[in-house]
């Protein structure tokens, strides 16, 4: 192809140095590359920036997200990922998996070495500061034996390709490596949006690779035992990679667990599930060594398991990769990597690393001191993400300054020698400019040796100027190819052996932790959608009483401000002292109960509460979930931009969130089996309906009002539950209490009447497990009162007004039991089947 007549390389050459993967120093384009730039040409400027809008937008759509820490806009920002692939031939991939699986192996033997028999250190080939120094070694993990045939499961390394044009190693990724998942989708992604690309071009699949993975999983089971137990561990939404967690959950089939779902007895590592404790025998962790158990590590964690280094030592459980294996992750131990493979191996490391100094050795420390201004230099535990110091970017006091830290603790830094990573094109605003770019690789133990992914993740700097690269720093993402001569089929078929089937069959086995998430998530959804509703229906009676100025119309819209601040808890609100001033500008208060994120009660905490509880349920959503999921955010991130609220622009709002809203509710209910929680999700819906419509009729219909303002709040309490169209369909009259409190509150063929409710409930928690010995459960008590308390009273007895008080105080008693009787239900499901209040803590406390 002719680079000089191709629009898509504009500018591509303007500041063009060092080595770029696509061309040579003479400008002319690298064979492996040819038939790709070809594809690219053929599908042309236009339609390729089209196609990386569809990939932008099904990333986004499928819910694909990187959390970036400290960044009020970073919680859950959509993936990125390049149009445009980065290809390696075959033949060169083959050694660059020799030298991978080598390294795997080198850093499998050193790690066995570190926790046992320490030969290195004795023999002086590793020094003990590197090791003893680096917050990564824990002395918990010392000695501790293992049954599996490597102690280090699961190894990424980073990879760059140096100035010498071979790839060398940057850094080795062995605590919990992230990017599996993230390469898996940008695969998926690519071919589905333009499988164009792919023409004529032979990609090999990690298809094999991913099964070696499950594989590896299983046979990680102490004892080899047949159909063990896995969880993944993930420290929770917040997570920079929780969508990976997510992912890789719902891929694999093995239930996502947090540290509060698991616990220690009798030397072994249980499940808390809805049924009881169920044995776990392996846990493929995404939660950092030292917060892993707060009883030998880090006291100060809620993210892991108290007693689980006990269990390890008496393996009775696998964990993928072993705690303790961060050390690996020490840079300080790059220098000496040659000699350890000498070592272990006889062998020099295949692959080269950067050339690195530490500074604990004086002969070291004075090239060090001397070049300073040349060298990178970083401290050897970054497990706190440590500044690195590029002494090319620093002044003259910044280097003195950093000279003196060195001479204060010499043993604590290492510096690397500053090269120039090569560059690959990245398409950007409809042409190709080179970018810097770090490929991440996967290698997992098998057998006797390491199964690689045949290409992996790459990882994209984000402007054509940065040295860095980093997905925290805004970089993006390419599809890693290895190019194989042989045919390949682009369609791969990810399915597990039969007998590697998950033994979680059941609503018993559903983690505690998920349990409630469903549970939370059904009323806080049900909360969302009836106070929407609510607010709509007082919004709407609000825009009428500006063309009518009836006094029992702005009376009854009084009480429909109270009602808000009663049935939102949003207090003083329109009551007491402050009524007087709520009233001088009603849609101010209204504005607050809808937008405060700091008020409590508010319909923005709601919200929020919404999508956390839904957020930590990821792993258990369809697509279809995400996609209504992330329009109900837009929505709702839309309002809270607005400058100026009136009541159309909030009418406008509840009107769209409601239906993506029930949109969410249905598709919860078709993509998340029963056996699954969804029972629990059940409950919680109905529960949350019961009190609120509970909540309506203590604040609308206890007090008796005259006839016409009567009228006007039976028909906004009908409106508000969505309920006036079928009150007029079933009996055709005028609006009277009579007829209200049969149809809302003692219908039980109307699914929307508390009697319905309640009847659900109970056939709901009827099918929850029942652990005791007793006839029914305290959950099935209380709701049994509850229906009993209904059935008591005829509506007679119940719209019958008090002369003294003008007040329905029958109505009022039974509303008043039955939300206590409610709460006591909620509570004895949490205490039953959600108690986490377990804990143990350090009788001393340990330094990490």
């Amino acid at each position: 192809m002719s680079i000089s007549t191709n629009t898509l390389f504009k500018d591509y050459f303007k500041d063009f140095k060092g080595y770029d993967e696509v061309f040579t120093s003479d400008l002319g384009v690298d064979e492996n590359w040819d038939k790709l730039l070809d594809n690219l040409s053929n599908i042309g400027a236009k339609q390729l920036k089209d196609k990386q809008v569809e990939i932008d937008w099904l990333l986004a759509e499928n819910g694909v997200t990187y959390n970036v820490y400290n960044d009020p806009k970073g919680l859950n920002r959509p993936w990125k990922l390049n149009i445009v692939p980065f290809i390696i031939q075959k033949k060169e991939w083959e050694f660059i998996e020799k030298g991978i699986q080598q390294r795997s192996e080198v850093l499998n033997l050193l790690l066995k070495d570190i926790y046992g028999k320490r030969e290195l250190i004795k023999k002086g080939i590793v020094p003990f500061e590197v090791v003893f120094s680096h917050r990564g070694f824990l002395r918990a993990c010392d000695q501790i034996q293992y049954k599996t045939a490597k102690q280090l499961l699961i190894h990424s390394a980073d990879l760059a390709r140096g100035p010498d044009g071979r790839m060398w190693v940057v850094n080795d990724r062995t605590q919990a490596p992230s990017g599996m998942g993230y390469a898996l989708e940008n695969r998926l992604s690519i071919n589905k949006v333009s499988p164009e690309v792919f023409g004529d071009i032979n990609v090999e699949q990690p298809s094999s690779f991913f099964k070696d993975f499950n594989q590896l999983l299983l046979n990680a089971a102490p004892s080899n035992k047949e159909n063990p137990t896995v969880v993944i561990l993930t420290p929770g939404p917040h997570n920079e990679t929780y969508f990976e967690h997510s992912y890789l959950s719902s891929f694999l089939g093995y239930p996502l667990v947090k540290g509060s779902d698991l616990v220690v007895r009798s030397g072994k590592l249980w499940m808390k599930s809805l049924k009881g404790l169920k044995q776990v025998d392996v846990v493929l962790r995404r939660v950092d060594d030292v917060f892993v158990d707060p009883l030998e590590l880090r006291e100060d964690s809620y993210l892991g398991v108290a007693g689980l280094m006990e269990v390890v030592r008496q393996q009775n459980v696998a964990i993928v990769n072993p705690v303790g294996s961060g050390i690996l992750e020490n840079p300080g131990l790059i220098p000496f990597m040659n000699s350890i493979c000498k070592y272990f191996l006889n062998e020099n490391l295949i692959l080269p690393q950067i050339a690195s100094w530490w500074c604990g050795q004086e002969k070291e420390r004075e090239f060090v001191l001397e070049h300073l201004s040349t060298l990178v230099v970083k401290r050897i535990d970054r497990t706190h993400r440590e500044h690195i110091y590029f002494g090319e970017f620093l002044n003259a006091n910044e280097l003195k300054n950093l000279k003196n830290k060195i001479l204060k603790e010499p043993y604590q830094f290492v510096a690397q020698e500053n090269i120039n990573f090569s560059t690959a094109p990245n398409f950007v605003a409809e042409h190709l400019e080179p970018r810097k770019i770090v490929c991440r690789t996967f290698s997992i133990a098998k057998n006797d040796g390491y199964s690689v992914m045949p290409g992996g993740l790459v990882r994209v700097a984000a402007e054509r100027s940065e040295l860095l690269v980093s997905n925290q720093k805004g970089g993006t993402s390419k599809d890693f190819w290895v190019v194989s001569d042989k045919k390949q089929h682009n369609i791969q078929h990810y399915s597990w052996h039969k007998t590697t089937a998950n033994p979680f069959t059941g609503i018993n086995d559903v983690p505690s932790d998920t349990a409630e998430n469903l549970f939370w998530s059904g009323r806080y959804l049900g909360r969302t959608i009836v106070t929407a509703r609510y607010f709509r229906m007082v919004l709407n009676q609000m825009a009428n009483v500006q063309f009518n100025h009836r006094k029992s119309e702005s009376e009854s819209l009084r009480i429909l401000f109270q009602s808000v601040t009663n049935i939102t808890s949003t207090f003083p609100g329109f009551t007491g002292e402050n009524e007087d001033k709520a009233m001088r500008n009603p849609l101010k208060e209204i504005e607050s109960v809808i937008l405060d994120e700091k008020r409590v009660g508010s319909f923005a905490q709601t919200m929020s509460s919404f999508y956390y509880s839904y957020y930590s349920l990821r792993n258990l959503w369809s697509r279809d979930m995400w996609r209504v999921f992330d329009s109900i955010q837009k929505l709702w991130q839309n309002l809270k931009e607005e400058e100026n609220y009136t009541i159309p622009i909030l009418v406008k709002f509840f009107d769209r969130i409601i239906t993506r809203l029930i949109a969410f509710m249905s598709l919860t209910e078709e993509s998340i089996m029963v056996k699954q929680g969804l029972l629990l999700y059940f409950i919680g819906l109905q529960m949350e309906e019961a009190f609120t419509t509970i909540a309506k009729f203590r604040t609308l219909v206890i007090v008796q009002h005259n006839e016409e303002l009567e009228y006007e709040i039976l028909e906004s309490l009908l409106s508000s539950h969505e309920s006036l169209n079928i009150y007029r369909y079933s009996y055709k009259s005028y609006l009277s209490i009579e007829n209200v409190v049969s149809l809302i509150l003692l219908d039980k063929e109307y699914a929307k009447s508390l009697t319905y409710q309640v009847k659900r409930l109970k056939k709901d928690i009827d099918r929850l497990p029942n652990n005791g010995n007793e006839q029914f459960t305290e959950c099935q008590n209380n709701i049994i009162k509850a229906l009993e308390k209904i059935k008591s009273l005829s509506v007679e007895e119940l719209i019958k007004v008090d002369s003294e008080s003008n007040m329905r105080l029958q109505l009022d008693k039974l509303m008043e039991e039955l939300s206590n009787l409610l709460h006591a239900t909620s509570l004895s499901i949490s205490n039953t089947y959600f108690n986490h209040s377990y804990q143990q803590t350090q009788l001393v406390g340990t330094t990490l």
